[in-house]
This record gives C-alpha cells, sequence and structure tokens, in this order.
C-alpha cells in the first residue's frame, strides 16, 4: 500500500489540490445563492435560453451568411484536429531512416493547412463584423422605436440616462455574441469533439486520463456563470446610473453653478463612480479567478501525461493495456493543448457571454414593457377633422385615489377658441393631454366630431393637433429642420410663409444665415420668444385641425408678446383652438373660458359673462389687473 502511494504520489498531491479547490468553489456558489434569495431586486431576470432564443431571432434573417461562415470554419477546424498527428508523425519519421521528401512533403502539407486556415479566419472575422453590425443596427432600431410608443407616464417614470444606456451601451456589449461569440463556442464545440475522437483513435487509455479532468471543468464553468452573471448585472446597472446622473445634471449645471454646488455634485459623482470601478474589480477578480483555474486543469492533465508516459516509455510498461512511445506522447501533448486552449478560450468568451446576456436583459426588459396607451384592435384613420371637443363626464388620476379631474364635461363648436384658467393643479394641463391622448381616462369619455378618441389611431388623431407649449423644445440642426421636423416635400418659400404667418421672419431675416442658422442644443442660442415664434411657424407648417397653446405666451417679452399675440388672432381663423393661460388679458377674446378648480369646473362663459357674475373669474381677473396697475405705479 505505502509503495503504490509513493508511486503515484504526484497524481495524489495533484487530485488533492484540484479537490480542495472545488470545495472552495462549491461553498462560493452556495454563500451566493444565499445572497441572492435574501436580496430584494425586483428587476426582472431572464433565463439564458429564453435570451438565446430571442436573440436568435434576429440572427435568423441572416442565416445564410452564418452558414457560409460555418463552412470557413470547418477549414481552420481541419488544422486543429491534423497538425498535431502530422507532428507527431514527423517525430515518429526522423526517429527512424528516412528520406529528406517525406519529410518535405509532411512540412509542405503542414504549411498549406495553416495558411488555409488563417485566410478562412481572416474570412470568417469580415463575414461577421458585417453581419453583427446589420443585427446591432436592427435591435437599436427595435429598442428606439419602442420607446417612442411608451405613454408620457412611463416616459416620465423612465430617467432619460437609462434610455439611452439601453439604445447605446447595452447593444454594443450584444455584439460580441454575433461577431464572435456564437461561432467561436460552435467551432471548439466541434474541435473538442475532433480532438476527443483522434485522441480516442491513438490512445484510448491517455485518453481516459484526459476526461477525468472535464468534471471539474464543467463544475468550475457552471459555477463561473453564475458569479459573472452578478457581476455584469452590477456593472450594467452602475453604468446606467452614472449614465442617469450625467444625463439629469449636465442639463442642470447653471442651476448647479447659480447655487455654488459643484462639490457637493462632485461628491455624489464619485461616489457612483466609485460603485461602477468596485462593480468592475469584481468583474476582473471572478474572470481573474476562473481562468487560472482551467489553466491549473490544462497543466494538471499535461503532467499526468509525462508522468505516465515517461513511466510507460522507461520502464517500458502498459498503461490500461496500451503502449505508450515518444511519438504519442509529442501528439498527445498537443492534442491536450488542443482541447484545453478552446476551454480556455472559453473563460474569456465565457466573461463576453456573460457581458452580452446582461446586455441582452436590460434591452429586453425595456421592449417588454407593454406601452400604456395604445391603439384599439378596430382603431380608424381620420383623414380630416373639423375640429368639434366634447368631455363627457371624464375623470382622471395620474395616482390611485388622487383625482386630478372629478365629472369634467363641456363642448367646443368647431373653430371656436376656449380658454382655460385656474389656479395650479386645477387640471387644465390635463385637459389637453388628454384631448392628444397622452394618457388614458379612467372614466367618461372623449369625442372628436363625435367619435370616441379611443376608436381613432393614436398617430392619426394627434396628426390634426398642433401643440405649442411654454416650454418650446427645439433639436440641434438648423431653423428649417426644427421647423419643418423632417416633413417632406416641403420647399423653402412653404417655410418662410409660415414664418411670414406667425411673424417670425422678423428675426430670422436679420439672422446672417436665415434658415440655415444653426440652432444649438435645446435652441440655447435664441430667446424665450424667438423660440415661441419657431414653434408657431412649425404648428402653422403641419397645418393642424386643433391648435392647443399651454402657456405659450408666459416668460416672454413685450415685444415679442405683440408679435405672438397677433400671431395668435390670424392663427384662430385656421381652426378650433385651445388656450391655457395665466394672464387673463390675452384670453379676453375667447369665445368660451371655462374655470376649474380642484378638477372641477365652477363656471364657464365670454369674458364679459364671466365678469358681470362676479364668481371665480372676477376675483382672478381683479386680483391680476390690480398686480399689473401696481407694477406700473412703480
Amino acid at each position: 500500500m505505502v509503495d503504490f502511494i509513493l508511486e503515484y504520489l504526484p497524481i495524489i498531491i495533484v487530485a488533492a489540490i484540484i479537490g480542495a479547490f472545488t470545495v472552495a468553489f462549491l461553498l462560493a456558489y452556495a454563500a451566493l445563492r444565499r445572497h441572492k434569495e435574501a436580496s430584494d431586486d425586483q428587476e426582472r431576470m431572464f433565463s439564458d435560453k429564453e435570451i438565446v432564443t430571442r436573440l436568435l431571432r434576429y440572427a435568423r434573417p441572416y442565416w445564410k451568411d452564418f452558414v457560409g461562415v460555418f463552412f470557413i470554419m470547418l477549414f481552420s477546424i481541419v488544422f486543429e484536429l491534423v497538425s498535431p498527428a502530422l507532428i507527431g508523425d514527423i517525430q515518429k519519421l526522423i526517429k527512424e531512416p528516412f528520406q529528406l521528401k517525406d519529410l518535405y512533403i509532411r512540412v509542405v502539407t503542414y504549411a498549406v493547412i495553416l495558411v488555409v486556415s488563417l485566410i478562412c479566419t481572416y474570412l470568417q472575422a469580415m463575414v461577421l463584423q458585417k453581419t453583427g453590425q446589420k443585427i446591432l443596427s436592427q435591435i437599436r432600431l427595435d429598442v428606439f422605436t419602442h420607446i417612442e410608443s411608451l405613454s408620457h407616464e412611463q416616459l416620465n417614470n423612465i430617467p432619460v440616462g437609462k434610455l439611452v444606456t439601453r439604445v447605446t451601451n447595452d447593444p454594443n456589449r450584444i455584439s460580441f455574441l454575433f461577431t464572435n461569440i456564437l461561432v467561436t463556442l460552435v467551432k471548439n464545440a466541434m474541435v473538442v469533439v475532433g480532438v476527443l475522437a483522434a485522441m480516442l483513435v491513438m490512445n484510448y487509455a491517455l485518453t481516459l486520463m484526459v476526461l477525468c479532468f472535464v468534471p471539474f471543468v464543467v463544475l468550475f464553468t457552471m459555477i463561473f456563470r453564475k458569479f459573472s452573471r452578478r457581476v455584469h448585472r452590477q456593472v450594467t446597472n452602475a453604468t446606467t446610473d452614472i449614465n442617469t446622473y450625467l444625463s439629469e445634471n449636465l442639463s442642470g449645471m447653471k442651476i448647479t453653478q447659480i447655487f455654488n454646488r459643484e462639490d457637493s455634485k462632485l461628491s455624489d459623482f464619485t461616489r457612483r463612480s466609485a460603485k461602477l470601478r468596485k462593480a468592475k474589480h469584481n468583474r476582473m477578480y471572478v474572470f481573474g479567478v476562473f481562468r487560472p483555474m482551467v489553466y491549473m486543469l490544462f497543466v494538471s492533465s499535461q503532467m499526468c501525461l509525462f508522468y505516465f508516459g515517461a513511466k510507460g516509455y522507461i520502464q517500458q510498461t502498459e498503461f490500461l493495456g496500451q503502449v505508450i512511445d515518444s511519438a504519442i506522447v509529442v501528439a498527445f501533448y498537443m492534442y491536450i493543448s488542443r482541447f484545453f486552449n478552446p476551454i480556455q478560450t472559453l473563460a474569456e468568451q465565457f466573461d463576453m457571454l456573460q457581458q452580452s446576456f446582461a446586455g441582452a436583459e436590460k434591452i429586453f426588459g425595456i421592449l417588454d414593457i407593454v406601452p400604456g396607451v395604445v391603439d384599439e384592435p378596430d382603431a380608424m384613420e381620420l383623414e380630416g377633422i373639423r375640429g368639434e371637443i366634447e368631455f363627457k363626464d371624464v375623470w382622471f388620476q395620474y395616482k390611485p385615489d388622487e383625482w386630478v379631474l372629478q365629472g369634467v364635461s363641456f363642448h367646443v363648436q368647431p373653430k371656436q377658441t376656449v380658454a382655460f384658467v385656474g389656479s395650479t393643479g386645477s387640471g387644465k394641463t390635463t385637459i389637453l393631454s388628454l384631448i392628444c391622448r397622452n394618457y388614458d381616462i379612467q372614466k367618461g369619455q372623449i369625442l372628436i366630431d363625435g367619435i370616441d378618441i379611443k376608436r381613432i389611431k393614436i398617430s392619426s388623431l394627434r396628426r390634426h393637433f398642433g401643440q405649442m407649449l411654454q416650454d418650446v423644445f427645439l433639436f440641434s440642426g438648423d431653423i428649417r429642420s426644427n421647423i419643418v421636423l423632417h416633413k417632406d416635400d416641403v420647399t423653402d418659400e412653404e417655410v418662410m410663409q409660415a414664418c411670414r404667418y406667425v411673424n417670425a421672419d422678423t428675426f430670422i431675416n436679420k439672422l446672417e444665415n436665415g434658415l440655415d442658422e444653426v440652432v444649438r442644443e435645446r435652441g440655447n442660442n435664441f430667446s424665450a420668444g424667438q423660440r415661441q415664434l419657431l414653434s408657431f411657424a412649425r404648428t402653422i407648417l403641419h397645418k393642424p385641425s386643433v391648435m392647443i397653446l399651454d402657456e405659450a405666451t408666459a416668460n416672454i417679452d413685450t415685444e415679442t408678446e405683440i408679435l405672438i399675440q397677433d400671431s395668435l388672432e390670424k392663427m384662430k381663423n385656421i381652426g378650433t383652438m385651445l388656450i391655457v393661460a395665466h394672464r387673463l388679458s390675452t384670453i379676453q377674446h375667447a369665445d368660451n373660458i371655462i374655470v376649474l378648480s380642484h378638477g372641477k369646473i365652477l363656471e364657464q362663459g365670454s369674458h364679459q359673462e364671466l365678469l358681470h357674475a362676479r364668481g371665480r373669474y372676477y376675483d382672478l381677473y381683479t386680483l391680476q389687473f390690480q398686480k399689473e396697475q401696481l407694477g406700473k405705479g412703480e
């Protein structure tokens, strides 16, 4: 017994070391599962099968490209399988008397196979890169299109930085899957199977010895998969957190500077950066443990090969009934490298695979959000509308049991101008949002030309509305693109005609580049009044049947206000106009004024009728008039 232990002591030591690492890995895995059960992370997690299935749908249109890559890949696999046998044959050849031409034939054969393999590898990489970029473009397009379909409420609840990350960073993480990982995994699997077959044919005893290490490779890989997915989720979440923070704080940098909060914001950013750094360190640590473990198994298998090979060769003994000579040892040394190289490469591939899966989880999480406002199955298209609007006992709430509108009913005739007034939170802006179906009501009915708006396709409904808001949003580009908004078949003369109609030409003509004047981010190189006039021109150009003005005359200078008031008088002739305004002087000529308070209509009528009634509108108008007189006195 003692002699047996001493004889096989190196093998026993190797087995003990592998066993110790196995126990440590199993204990770490058990601790991870307990931590997972205690976690309160509510974000949905997808199974590998579901992720792969959904990703393969994007690859399906390009199946011919992947089949072509598969056949190209076969040539490089041939090199992996044939080269060790050729080297072993050369070792056996030079050991005995031989003719030089036999050596030349084998060397040339090896060189030809190598060159063909390199060419195939190049072609494979080019095809995969082109195909992969097409797939990624489609994923980005689907995510962006789905974000466009989300309701205002859903968009308000999702940080902009998070959405930016989903469209940009996360698809990049998936790119490895299509450009490298899938094909490499298939190739490595075929190489491993082929190498095993070749080794079995050459010497089944040594092959069985190598196979003793495979269960440990599988076990380590499965445990690594769990740790890797977890740390990749941490990296993705931390990246999203930083992008969200930057998106908000770069937009509000002026406020930070005004209140001298640079140090506080820097501290917040540093804390988030540290969290991302820690997450990436954890990812590097997990990968740094797994790769050496696989390499340890590789070295251990070679040590066992040399031990049994040398023992059998020196002592002229058989191993499991088979003789081992130097040619078999050389060939098996290379075959073991071919066997474990794909497995070691799998460490890197598996790390990128988990990175891709973590990114895919985030993308599918967005794609699985069901839009809050959707078309009914039998929704219709409207070619045109007259502009008749009716609210019938409408109830609406943003949050449960907090009613913003309570039983609101009113009727707007075609081409009427109707104004909504009331204190902040009375429901004025909400009414305008509901008409465009930015939100869906809980009770009641909203009719356009006698048709329930839920029976009209959302795109068709909004096509007939023109909205002019207090906070005008201009896109980076030029004045023309901001007015046209990529509408086809619009000439410069039509654009300028719309600008003249709303008096926007008064400042555009003074600009050096006219319609080609550059618009910086959010239009910050134009005044509030100029941005508002551009929004009027944008609305007029699209010829809406109903125009909505939500505080469109607020926060502008007196000179611009005169231009806007003149524009409004012209626009009244176009169609129905709905106005929300705090300056009651701007709505005196409205056909109907609806006074709201706490989501209910208190009174309605013309300016003179409401003043004569001496109700809420009278109080608001008198108070505002007194303030204006006081301001003039100062």
